[in-house]
């Protein structure tokens, strides 16, 4: 009796407050619509003749409630009508639909009192979305359970039912993939006084352990993450690669180039894939198996409910405030952009690209939308006890390709990624399971002049003048940002550029080359030559074409296949016969470290390999390659940073003896990981995720609701 007492009082006062919290977001609506009534020439809600304060009062009162009424009951059903729609357009319809929703609200007003034209009405929506959504988080914020509900919304997740199965009471993981984010860069800003990434820096040392991997000769998103993924990287040389036998270029992030390498993965290992068991992919470009995808790449043609890889968008975009947030946010990154790339100019910073055109909004879509998405996803997937979530945040990445991987406009992402970061451990407390952090990144990112900046030709030009063409012919487009935009492609529903229609803009006789850039690696390919090609039938077919390209001060070395004696490594000052390890001359591999040759003798094996392949020159005094793309912070190659990513994992998940090398090793050790017998003995009641700022010891959770379970 007692407890049913108890129970009820318990109800009655979760009863209360939320009452309390409608009223009083009821309240500042309607303060903010009368105010903004008294500040707007195009909108009134009183009569012609004047009103009463009390009157005033009560008619923006009916305002707010019919627009708060309609925000709560008809706002997710357009979202989810227009889940069609590119979601770009729907981001940018936000304030359109909002007001619309404003405008049939005035119309519940008494006596036509609410007036307001269409452009008002967008404002005043916008505002007092954001007022309501702050009033209403600042009441939740000492309510666990108000706070919880708030986030279920947030991700769209459905609530469980008693006819539900028992969620495992082992506890789940997720990994979060800081994209491009090397080993060396988050020391500098974990070291930092005061930290740039605070909650890392407060995690490091006391729940987590930080240790750098290596990855392989492709040092790029595409290998590393298949890998991780799916536990093959098998046959991707590169970021974009021609394959002779279909006359394709396949570009890792492109729609159907990511579904077929998924294809190819699974067929190789016979595993679906690392998240195969309850798992969730969010932001990949694979799925690693997960039956729950969202804004993933190789499921992106697809259009079943649960894979289809836009159907993220809706469980973010059908709450509108945190849609205008969004909006708002993606304007302000724009300006941000804008404002940054000025001031660049102005300092004449080197080495630098042009960041105009499109790019901004590439940027911010990158930085804002993607980011969002994906993390409100992560936390949906907790809060439905997912077993394990895999998702990729690429804000950095993107930045650090234009402004450098050490730049302060790539500084102030990793805080805001930093922030990210901490909202999804903090959703933990709310989660049916307790949950361990893996961060990660897939590769690095080397600084540098581009190659063309740096000697005035491109490698393409600098192929055909080794073969004896005149300038033009074939070529592939060089544009910055290849990532962001083709993601940002795919949420706009336009079709893809790659594969054929990338393989139409390299139209030329076949004879003449087909020139790649992924980074700092470039690729050449001979259409016309079955199969790959040799040293000794390049050398007949364009005698100028190796020596014009090994004694060019920008590139670094060539890999080509010999009849004779098999790959062979070619430098300015002498070679290395990868088979052998004999070496003429200066070794092209020795300034690479201990590990190139391995590399790419492994890379030299793939059927996809390219006639040459061709790393730009390293300068390990100051770190940096040239890129043969338009970035001064790239990756894809050997040389520097963007071969050590890294690996902050809680202390409690055992390392393996020795250096972590290659993703495929990566993999392994996730898989070891979520089937190892400390995935039974997390302890429940500490909280191995400490608040940013200094390390704190493990403290319960006073403010978790009564029988959660929670890991902060």
């Amino acid at each position: 009796m007692g407890g049913g007492r108890g129970v009820a009082a318990g109800w009655g006062r979760r009863g209360v407050r939320g009452v309390g919290r409608v009223l009083a977001v009821w309240g500042v609506g309607s303060a903010t619509l009368a105010v903004l009534a008294a500040l707007l020439p195009g909108f009134r809600i009183e009569a012609a003749g004047g009103d009463s304060p009390t009157q005033i009062a009560v008619t923006a009162a009916i305002g707010a409630g019919a627009f708060g009424v309609l925000s709560a009951l008809v706002w997710p059903l357009i979202v989810r009508a227009l889940l069609l729609v590119p979601a770009l357009v729907l981001g940018g319809l936000v304030f359109f639909l909002n007001g619309s929703l404003l405008l049939v609200a005035m119309r519940f007003t008494p006596d036509g009192r609410g007036e307001v034209t269409p452009a008002t009405a967008v404002v005043i929506a916008a505002v007092m979305s954001a007022t309501s959504s702050a009033t209403s988080t600042a009441l939740a914020v000492r309510d666990d359970a108000a706070y919880g509900r708030r986030l279920a919304r947030l991700a769209g997740r459905r609530r469980r039912r008693a006819g539900d199965p028992p969620l495992p009471t082992g506890p789940g993981t997720v990994f979060l993939q800081l994209d491009g984010l090397g080993h060396d860069v988050l020391c500098d800003a974990l070291a930092a006084r005061p930290p740039v990434m605070p909650t890392l820096a407060a995690w490091l040392g006391h729940t987590h352990t930080l240790t750098p991997w290596r990855t392989d000769w492709s040092s790029q998103t595409g290998a590393s993450q298949l890998a991780i993924l799916h536990g093959s990287n098998e046959d991707v040389p590169a970021f974009r690669w021609y394959e002779k036998e279909t006359g394709q270029v396949m570009v890792c992030n492109h729609p159907s180039s990511a579904a077929e390498l998924e294809r190819r993965a699974v067929a190789r290992t016979g595993s679906p894939g690392l998240l195969a068991d309850g798992g969730a992919s969010r932001g990949n470009l694979f799925t690693g198996g997960a039956a729950q995808s969202a804004l993933v790449m190789s499921v992106a043609a697809q259009r079943g409910k649960l894979s289809r890889s836009r159907s993220g968008y809706f469980a973010y975009f059908s709450d509108p405030a945190h849609a205008v947030r969004t909006a708002w946010s993606f304007a302000a990154e724009v300006l941000r952009e804008i404002g940054e790339a000025t001031a660049a100019r102005a300092r004449r910073e080197r080495p630098r690209v042009g960041r105009g055109g499109l790019y901004p909004l590439v940027r911010a879509f990158a930085t804002v939308v993607e980011r969002d998405v994906a993390v409100a996803a992560v936390m949906g997937d907790m809060l439905a006890g997912r077993s394990a979530v895999y998702a990729d945040l690429v804000a950095y990445d993107e930045v650090a390709h234009h402004s450098g991987p050490h730049g302060s406009d790539a500084r102030k992402v990793l805080r805001r990624l930093d922030r990210s970061v901490r909202l999804i451990a903090d959703t933990a407390r709310y989660a049916p399971r307790p949950y361990r952090f893996v961060l990660l990144s897939d590769h690095g990112q080397s600084g540098g002049e581009t190659f063309e900046a740096a000697y005035g030709v491109g490698l393409r030009e600098l192929v055909r003048t080794g073969c004896g063409l005149a300038p033009g012919g074939r070529r592939a487009r060089r544009k910055g940002g290849a990532e962001a935009r083709t993601a940002a492609r795919a949420a706009l529903r336009r079709s893809e550029r790659g594969r054929r229609a990338e393989d139409a803009e390299c139209e030329g006789p076949p004879e003449e080359p087909v020139v790649l850039a992924s980074g700092n690696l470039g690729l050449v390919a001979f259409p016309d030559i079955e199969g790959r090609a040799t040293l000794e039938e390049l050398s007949r077919r364009c005698p100028d074409l190796l020596p014009t390209l090994t004694a060019h001060p920008g590139i670094g070395f060539v890999l080509v296949r010999s009849a004779e004696r098999g790959p062979v490594v070619l430098g300015a000052g002498g070679s290395r016969e990868l088979a052998t390890g004999r070496v003429e001359g200066a070794d092209p591999l020795a300034v690479f470290g201990p590990h190139a040759a391995a590399a790419v003798l492994r890379a030299d094996a793939f059927p996809h390999t390219a006639d040459l392949m061709v790393n730009s020159r390293y300068d390990p005094a100051t770190g940096q390659v040239h890129a043969f793309e338009h970035q001064v912070g790239s990756h894809g190659g050997l040389g520097g940073s963007q071969s050590h990513p890294f690996l902050l994992h809680p202390v409690e998940l055992p390392l393996p003896a020795g250096e972590l090398a290659g993703a495929e090793a990566v993999h392994a050790l996730f898989r070891d990981w979520l089937a190892g017998p400390c995935a039974a003995a997390l302890p429940r009641q500490t909280v191995p995720l400490a608040a940013a700022g200094s390390p704190q010891p493990a403290v319960p959770d006073r403010r978790r609701p009564a029988g959660a379970h929670h890991a902060e």
